[in-house]
Parts: C-alpha cells; sequence; structure tokens
C-alpha cells in the first residue's frame, strides 16, 4: 500500500509540474504574439481635473486610449482639493482645473511646469431646477431668488475654495442678492455635488457650469448668468515637472481637433 500511495504521489508530481511548465510556455507565446503596446504594461496617464470635466474628460481619455493603447488615470474633484493633494506630494501628470487661480496656487509651489501652462476651454454659468420644475425667471438685479425657492436651499459649490461657488457668489454679489441667499445654501463639495442635489429633487434650486447641466436629464437651465457677473470661466492645463513622455503626448491630444470637438459637445468652449 506504501508503494502504491507513493507511486500516486510521484505521477501527482509531475502532472502539477508539467501544467506548470505547459502555462509558462503559454504565457510566453502569448507575451512574444501580442503587439508591441501590449507586451510591455504601459504607465498609466494620471490626470488631475476639475469635476465639471469629468465626462468630456473620459470620451476623451477613452478615444485616446483607444487610439494610443496608454491607459489615462483621472482623478476628478474639485480644483482646490486637488492642488491641494498635487501639494502632499500625489503623484500626477497634468494639472486640469476650473480656474487660473488653483493653477497659480500649484504654480508658485513649483508644482507644475510653467512653460506649459495652457487655457484650453471656457464655461458658462447657469441656474438650474429639477426638469419639472415650474420656477421662471430672469437673473438679473431684481431676481426673486430666495423667494422662488420656497422655503428650499439654494445650492452651490462650496464658495469659500471650490472655483463653481466661487464664482456663483460672485454672480449673486453683482446682482444684490447674496446678503440674502447665503443663509438659505446648500454647499457642496464639488460642482457635481450642486447639480445631484437638484437632480434628486434635494433642492429647488442650483449654481453649476452650463457642461453640467448639460450633462445630466433631471434638470433644467432656468437661465444663464451675464458674462459681466463673474469672472470669466477658464479651465487652464499643465504638465506636471516630472511628466512622463506618455503625458506630454496626452497633453497635446487635449488640445488637438479630436478633444476640441468632444469639448463642444459637452457644452464647453473651446479657446485654442
Amino acid at each position: 500500500m506504501f508503494y502504491i500511495n507513493l507511486y500516486l504521489l510521484i505521477v501527482f508530481r509531475g502532472m502539477v509540474l508539467r501544467n506548470l511548465w505547459i502555462t509558462a510556455l503559454t504565457a510566453t507565446i502569448l507575451l512574444l504574439c501580442s503587439p508591441p503596446g501590449l507586451a510591455a504594461a504601459t504607465r498609466p496617464v494620471t490626470v488631475y481635473a476639475a469635476a465639471s470635466l469629468s465626462d468630456a474628460l473620459r470620451q476623451i481619455a477613452a478615444t485616446y486610449t483607444q487610439r494610443t493603447r496608454t491607459p489615462v488615470q483621472l482623478s476628478l474633484a474639485a480644483s482646490s482639493a486637488l492642488a491641494r493633494q498635487l501639494e502632499a506630494g500625489s503623484p500626477a501628470d497634468l494639472f486640469f482645473c476650473a480656474d487660473e487661480s488653483w493653477m497659480d496656487y500649484a504654480a508658485k509651489r513649483g508644482l507644475t511646469d510653467p512653460a506649459s501652462r495652457r487655457d484650453v476651454v471656457g464655461n458658462e454659468l447657469v441656474l438650474i431646477a429639477p426638469v419639472d420644475s415650474p420656477i421662471s425667471l430672469r437673473l438679473n438685479g431684481k431676481a426673486g431668488l430666495a423667494a422662488a425657492l420656497g422655503g428650499g436651499r439654494l445650492a452651490i459649490a462650496d464658495p469659500d475654495s471650490v472655483p463653481a461657488g466661487q464664482y456663483a457668489k460672485r454672480a449673486l454679489l453683482h446682482l444684490g442678492q447674496w446678503q440674502e441667499l447665503q443663509l438659505h445654501l446648500v454647499r457642496a463639495d464639488n460642482v457635481r455635488g450642486a447639480l445631484r442635489f437638484v437632480a434628486l429633487g434635494e433642492a429647488p434650486l442650483g449654481i453649476v457650469y452650463a457642461s453640467d447641466a448639460l450633462s445630466d436629464a433631471r434638470v433644467k437651465v432656468v437661465d444663464t448668468f451675464a458674462a459681466d457677473t463673474h469672472p470669466p470661466i477658464v479651465y487652464p492645463l499643465a504638465l506636471l515637472p516630472d511628466a512622463s513622455n506618455e503625458a506630454k503626448d496626452f497633453y497635446g491630444f487635449l488640445m488637438g481637433p479630436q478633444a476640441r470637438a468632444i469639448f463642444q459637445r459637452w457644452g464647453f468652449k473651446p479657446l485654442n
């Protein structure tokens, strides 16, 4: 009995070793036969980008990856949060934010390559409501926004740090509405958070970018803030000092015709 068991053990080990050898050989053959872009793992291009760029950048990144086989990893949040993450040492290749001041913040701390800085797209600021809301008003000095809230709250991105919220505050100050409305705000971590409050019916009105309103069928634009009520909404882009060659290629793609068309499709205004 002992010899039978020993024999079976030897046979079993032989089969395992043979299977391991076949698996290794198969993997080697597949690797050698793969296209050059797949034979070696390509380092992803890491982009820190404003939340309002989400939809456009996801489509642009997918288009770029399909063409080049280079993966693009997007980290999407408020520009203020992203700038502070970069300052804390988080690794990235590109910074694409929603206003000039946070790009200035990063540049002053040596976090970006100043020669690579470009203003890529612009945007508009709009007042939104749930798609089935009966609210209708014009954004001027007489706009009764507080009354239109009907006891609810106005959703905006945090005006203390987030660009969309800062633009909203400037516009409301210009219209003489801020003093009354600041007691009726629900503050979101970023502009997409403000959009969700309105889309889910948790706030009767919100202030977001035109591109955000276009991204969600559950909301409608009540009116657009005039351009002279707030500073121009500009999205600067810059490479980080240690950006990879793949990142530099994607940087160029972001300013090319394919990306420009996608930005326009999502409600942005190309500036280059």
